[in-house]
């Protein structure tokens, strides 16, 4: 219905038999990218607020300003790395490896800074501008080396490898405190190590000019999308190009879309928090939490994935907002271990279902010169909503209570899943 008056498809057809079954190198690539960065970045994660609160002496307040203020920034400043990325016929693994180089150097700076507060304001500030710079180049780059059928495993194999070096990356950080007797200039140097082989691993594996080659190759009829956005892209003026891109209905059904539902998403750690005290568990074991969810979303991440490619990605993703509202009206229940343990896993089906899904389900709209620029958009419009969001939900907590604040943040994804329902465009044109 949606799609009557553009002729277009944003969904994958039912998976061709015998097509896409390998996920090409350079999503593997960009994985293990990924992975050695993630081991870099949540090393000093893990360690960073007892670094600063406890060794450095930084109140709770300020850190909290200063990592929110980064946070909110990284969110904007992945417009401009879609935009250089795109400019110039397709700098993906240049702007890229930028950003991934900026953050590994801002483990010197934090080794180096001496504990001065503007060392490490101006570390953080380069961590968190490396992130935004190299993420939607790194998704377009996804997005452009595998078949249009394909891109909903492609990306869930991307996010479970990114995944597991957050997983090993607190453990790795531990693991070098306890070596050294809590020196925390241990860490970051050992993270400062492990995120540069993570910038030699992308200029070494990921192919600088492969990008529309395998996106469109060998993917039979699943592969219109991507080979009409190439010959629009050849065709037009770069100009015209992208304002196409940016101004395309559907696309901005899409970012509407997913910025409405990303607006009543309260955020992980206020689940957490809600888990916490309903199970009165002891701060020791409060890491806990996100670990068990990042497991469990390490393991549906492919397996979401393909059956996004298979079924069409519109319906996976609006079913993973629907089990994150599952995981809320199990947080108004009873508490216990066993809701505890099946909000952990609502939360993982959510990820799983959505985040690369939502990647998956734009990149085809766009055209070859515009992804970077285009998913940029996108990934910034549900991060500010996000922030919102969480805002809006604290606020609420503060001023009713957590259930009170809970019932509300429930009721309004369920009307924003209404609304998505509407908005998202359907697979197939009719």
């Amino acid at each position: 219905m949606y799609l009557a008056t553009t002729g277009r498809r944003t969904d994958a057809p039912p998976h061709p038999a015998g097509t896409g079954r390998r996920v090409p190198g350079t999503v593997i690539a960009l994985g293990a990218v990924s992975l050695v960065t993630d081991v870099s970045s949540e090393m000093v994660t893990a360690v960073l607020p007892l670094y600063l609160v406890l060794g450095l002496g930084l109140s709770p307040l300020q850190f909290g300003f200063l990592d929110g203020l980064f946070n909110g920034a990284t969110a904007l400043v992945r417009l401009l790395g879609g935009r250089i990325a795109d400019h110039g016929g397709g700098r993906h693994r240049t702007v890229a490896g930028a950003g991934y180089l900026l953050s590994a150097l801002s483990r010197l700076g934090l080794l180096l800074g001496g504990g001065a507060a503007g060392g490490i304001a101006a570390a953080l500030a380069a961590d968190r501008l490396g992130k935004g710079v190299r993420t939607a180049p790194r998704d377009a780059l996804i997005s452009l080396s595998a078949p249009p059928e394909a891109l909903g495993r492609a990306f869930g194999v991307h996010r479970a490898m990114d995944t597991t070096g957050a997983l090993l990356g607190p453990l790795v950080a531990f693991a070098v405190l306890w070596a050294t007797a809590d020196a925390y200039d241990a860490v970051f140097a050992v993270s400062f190590a492990i995120g540069l082989f993570g910038v030699l691993v992308l200029a070494l594996f990921v192919p600088a000019g492969a990008v529309p080659g395998a996106g469109v190759a060998g993917a039979g009829a699943g592969a219109g999308v991507a080979g009409a956005a190439v010959a629009a892209a050849e065709s037009t003026p770069t100009g015209r190009r992208r304002s196409r891109t940016l101004g395309d209905p559907v696309f901005r059904r899409v970012v509407t879309a997913a910025a409405l539902l990303g607006a009543v998403t309260i955020g992980d750690s206020f689940l957490y928090l809600l888990l916490q005290r309903g199970l009165d568990l002891p701060p020791l074991l409060f890491p806990l939490l996100p670990l068990g969810a990042a497991a469990g979303y390490l393991l549906l991440a492919e397996p979401a994935g393909r059956i996004a490619d298979r079924t069409g990605r519109r319906i996976p993703f609006l079913c993973g907002h629907a089990a994150l509202l599952a995981a809320y009206l199990t947080l108004m229940a009873p508490p216990g271990w066993p809701a505890a343990v099946l909000v952990l896993v609502l939360l993982a089906v959510f990820y799983a279902a959505t985040d690369g899904v939502l990647m998956a389900l734009a990149g085809p709209v766009l055209p070859l010169d515009g992804r970077a620029s285009g998913l940029a958009v996108l990934q910034t419009g549900q991060a500010l909503a996000r922030l919102v969001g969480a805002a809006g939900f604290g606020a609420a907590w503060t001023w009713w209570g957590p259930r009170p604040a809970l019932a509300v943040a429930a009721l309004g994804l369920a009307a924003a899943l209404v609304a998505a329902w509407r908005i998202l465009p359907e697979g197939e044109a009719s």
